[in-house]
């Protein structure tokens, strides 16, 4: 009896051993299906592993590589080992940038002159400019409706006429006339009778005193004298800088009617604080950029010199002038203001680029490099003194570095959406 509950026992037991084991193989088995499909492999793709690879190692854990699940969220996402180094990189076709006529500038140690930013204005210098004055009074009348400022003149050439045909004191050219002729008459008969000697002397000086008075006066109007009235020329060649007065309007002798320009040299004066009158002493040249022009002028490419600078400040001014003469290329307007730059003393073996290169975001200065022949990179600098054409570099590049000169808004644009093409690489 007790044998046969022994093997009853035994018997029992084992059939609950087997059950247990089984329950333990189908939960290890549900939790490696687990966590493989949380990585995105299938169970045959895991087994087909484990026979390439050999044995999985089961003593860490679940036993699962993990760092080969991190490549494939990598690539999953598009970040390849080799697109992280560049994640940066800005991509710019070679086709974007010839529309955009990109240029740039491979950095290198050069001379770098210091400047003086100060504001100043364009000027005519004295001889280049008439003011063209009527010579009698009246009405004036253009001769031509399309002058007006800027127009082209020529020596001679009639500006206005002025008549007073019809205004109640009558024409001055017409009593010019006739005084003329009255007082010839008058001289040729006092000059019988002196030889005669019917009439004095002195009385004939008398006659011949306003003979000639009005013979000067007619000769002066005469040669202008048209059927519209007395024509006003130009007396040299240049553009009508401005009309000082308009059609119709009344004009007396004397009064200024337009200014004529030759335009040929032009002059350029600055003025700078008393702080910098030491620095005056060094300054030879200086760049300028006009109010309505975003282009930077050097007076060394205008065959331009330095005139003179002030030696004291004006009474009611703190401020010394400084003047320049130099060549007008035809794009620059007499009176207009500008932002001038100074040039003193140079430096030797400094890193500088041009201004057109530099960008700013909220108060920092970037460059954009170019990588290759399609990767540009935003590149942040510190900027140093600024002569209006380059820009000291304090800190940001290197020698070597291709830094882009033109085209740098379209570069710009293209970093806010440039993703790296696929298989990209260096």
């Amino acid at each position: 009896m007790i044998n046969r509950i022994k093997s009853f026992s035994t018997k029992s037991t084992l059939k609950y051993s087997i059950v247990f084991l089984t329950m333990i193989c189908v939960a290890v088995f549900t939790g490696c299906k687990g966590k493989t499909d949380e990585h995105g492999h299938a169970a045959d793709t895991h087994a087909e592993a484990g026979e390439k690879e050999g044995e999985h190692d089961h003593s860490e854990g679940d036993g699962h590589d993990h760092s080969k699940d991190e490549e494939g969220v990598k690539h999953e996402k598009g970040e390849s080992p080799e697109n992280s180094e560049h994640a940066d990189e800005i991509a710019f076709s070679e086709k974007q940038a010839k529309l955009a006529g990109l240029t740039t500038e491979t950095v290198s140690p050069g001379t770098f002159y210091n400047a003086i930013k100060t504001s100043g204005q364009i000027q005519a210098p004295q001889g280049n400019e008439v003011v063209i004055a009527a010579t009698s009074n009246g009405i004036v009348s253009f001769t031509n409706s399309s002058i007006t400022e800027g127009t082209a003149v020529s020596a001679g050439q009639s500006i206005v006429t002025i008549s007073a045909k019809k205004l109640l004191e009558g024409d001055p050219a017409a009593k010019t006339k006739i005084a003329y002729e009255t007082a010839l008459k008058e001289y040729k008969r006092a000059e019988g009778l002196a030889k005669d000697q019917i009439i004095s002397t002195k009385e004939f000086e008398q006659v011949k005193l306003r003979y000639e008075t009005a013979k000067t006066t007619y000769d002066a109007q005469a040669s202008n004298n048209t059927a519209k009235g007395v024509s006003v020329t130009s007396p040299i060649s240049g553009y009508l800088k401005n009309r000082l007065v308009s059609q119709g309007e009344y004009v007396s002798v004397g009064q200024a009617i337009a200014t004529v320009s030759q335009n040929k040299r032009l002059q350029l004066r600055a003025e700078v604080t008393e702080s910098n009158f030491k620095i005056l002493k060094s300054i030879k040249t200086a760049n300028f950029k006009l109010s309505y022009d975003k282009t930077v002028y050097k007076l060394s490419d205008l065959n331009g010199k330095l005139l003179s600078y002030g030696k004291s400040s004006g009474d009611n001014t703190f401020y010394i002038p400084v003047t320049f003469e130099f060549d007008n290329i035809g794009d620059i307007i007499p009176g207009a203001f500008a932002e001038v730059y100074l040039l003193s003393s140079p430096q030797n073996n400094v890193i500088s680029i041009p201004v057109s290169s530099i960008t700013e975001e909220q108060g920092l200065f970037f460059v954009y490099l170019q990588l290759d022949a399609e990767g540009y990179k935003k590149q942040e600098v510190e900027l140093g003194e600024n002569n209006g054409e380059r820009v000291h570099i304090l800190s940001g590049l290197k020698v070597g570095d291709k830094v882009v000169t033109k085209g740098v808004y379209q570069v710009k644009l293209a970093a806010t959406s440039s993703v790296m093409p696929e298989g990209h690489n260096h």
